[in-house]
């Protein structure tokens, strides 16, 4: 099997890499882009690769140029669980790079993807030079305590449809490719991770679904899922308060508690 090290020694630069607009790389300016991206050294990843685990020491931060990235914490059982998703235009890895702390999470490529590699000594002294980028990178990790807020807000507080529709649309919004059919969510999620996100249990999670897609807002096949119609799944989300959903979601019988707390404290 071909090692990291050697697939790494001539990975290509994407000139005509289309990144999300919400994202680090999405939104700078040409200029900046282009300084961040020829930071650091080129990694290509395989599908199940680690870019960064939970409890390890590390300085330096993964800028995703390509692919989808599954963002795992141990649980108190000693579980990973997914907590988020990642994808090309994101960063990850910067918060043991601005305090020296282990990381708080593993970080394992989705499928085929490719990153660079940028030191702290680099990567700081670019937040440092560039304005833009120092704002970027506050942005993403202001995003990123946003989605963990929501979550933890939700789990207490709403049901499992709308849970999921909310997470489903987020997803969408962020990440979303737009076909002929709707928009698709490139990244693929077995329904115990998407369980995970919302924080359901997997049988109530597979319901929510499958009256998603007997109402055609949603299609989902192996492992992926495309969003047919945004506006009813906004209503369902709760998004559009004055308008309420056209279809009814199914209720689970008991309220489902949510997935216990990664096992180390979050910086």
């Amino acid at each position: 099997m071909t090692s990291t090290a050697a697939r790494n020694r001539h990975a290509p630069r994407p000139l005509e890499a289309r990144w999300p607009a919400a994202s680090l790389l999405g939104g700078l300016s040409a200029e900046t882009r282009d300084h961040l991206i020829g930071l650091g050294r080129p990694v290509r990843f395989d599908g199940g690769e680690r870019l960064l685990r939970e409890g390890e020491y590390g300085s330096h931060v993964f800028l995703l140029l390509s692919g989808w990235f599954k963002v795992l914490a141990t649980t108190e059982n000693d579980r990973e669980a997914l907590m988020a998703v990642r994808a090309g235009g994101d960063i990850v890895g910067e918060l043991a790079c601005f305090d020296a702390q282990p990381r708080v999470a593993t970080v394992v490529a989705a499928g085929a993807g490719m990153a660079k590699k940028i030191g702290r000594q680099d990567f700081l002294a670019s937040l440092a030079r560039y304005d833009d980028v120092a704002q970027a990178v506050m942005r993403a990790v202001a995003g990123k305590l946003r989605w963990a807020t929501r979550r933890r807000q939700e789990f207490g507080g709403c049901a499992v449809g709308t849970r999921v529709a909310r997470v489903l649309g987020e997803l969408t919004r962020v990440y979303g490719r737009p076909c002929e059919a709707g928009m698709s969510i490139g990244v693929s999620l077995t329904q115990p991770e998407l369980a995970a996100l919302v924080g359901a249990s997997e049988p109530s999670v597979h319901r929510v679904l499958r009256s998603l897609r007997e109402h055609r807002v949603i299609e989902t096949g192996y492992r992926r899922i495309l969003v047919r119609d945004m506006p009813e799944l906004g209503r369902i989300a709760g998004t559009d308060w004055g308008a309420p959903p056209l279809i009814a979601l199914p209720r689970p019988a008991s309220a489902i508690s949510p997935p216990p707390p990664p096992s180390r404290r979050p910086s």
